[in-house]
């Protein structure tokens, strides 16, 4: 695993303090109602982090950024996405229908080469932040599309998760703004993919990284935890 993120001086200041610390006391007491103590949990890493640690371990073997590299040199497009769509059929993290959208995006050559491309450059390219997720979200978009629509939060998000949980968090709309109102973040949350959104919900990882950090069995190793934790707060199957 890689070393953990911490709050940069760009998510400092006014940005990162406009939180509610009543709020957040309160979702922190809310996880401890099902998982006392904290990340450490026997139950939780059951429950919540194995399968997706499991997901990331694979990917790391199977898709980490040589194998990728060499995959991609030898034109296995279709072999990338593949593994990609087995690695993730494995976690609950996406809807049934995007699941299957996003299959269907990748049967043609073309599409399979699309989302193997851009995904390596998103990954481990060059260029900025904004950039890599602005190019991933258009290279989405520009998958063939049959009956339903590819370009949705989760579906743009998944795979950084899977990939580089050190780095990237997975957004799921609903349960994330319900989360964010409960901790006193103002999310400030849009349908549409873009790039002012997927900062702001690192700038919200941050903080709950930052506040947590101290206290006994909460100390987050990777943005798995952190995705745990907002999941907790926003998700029907937690309501005391």
């Amino acid at each position: 695993m890689a070393h953990a993120a911490s709050l940069s001086p760009a998510l400092t200041g006014a940005r990162a303090s406009n939180v509610n610390y009543l709020g957040a006391a309160r979702c922190r007491r809310k996880f401890e109602l099902f998982y006392p103590q904290g990340f450490q949990d026997e139950t939780y890493q059951v429950a919540e982090r194995s399968y997706k640690e499991r997901a990331h371990l694979e990917w790391q073997t199977e898709l980490g950024a040589a194998e990728f590299r060499k995959l991609l040199a030898r034109g296995e497009f279709r072999r990338i996405a593949d593994i990609a769509v087995r690695i993730e059929s494995r976690t609950n993290l996406l809807f049934s229908f995007e699941k299957m959208a996003l299959r269907d995006a990748l049967k043609t050559p073309a599409g399979a080469r699309l989302f193997a491309t851009e995904l390596y450059a998103f990954l481990w390219g060059r260029g900025s932040p904004r950039r890599r997720f602005e190019d991933w979200v258009q290279a989405v978009a520009d998958l063939p599309r049959r009956r339903t629509r590819v370009l949705t939060w989760p579906l743009v998000t998944v795979f950084g998760f899977i990939a580089r949980p050190e780095r990237h968090l997975l957004l799921k709309p609903k349960v994330t703004r319900k989360a964010a109102r409960s901790y006193g973040f103002d999310f400030e949350y849009q349908p549409l993919p873009a790039w002012s959104v997927y900062q702001r919900l690192l700038t919200f990882a941050a903080i709950i990284r930052r506040d947590l950090d101290h206290k006994p069995g909460f100390k987050a190793r990777d943005l798995i935890d952190v995705q745990s934790f907002i999941w907790v707060q926003g998700s029907a199957e937690y309501e005391p």
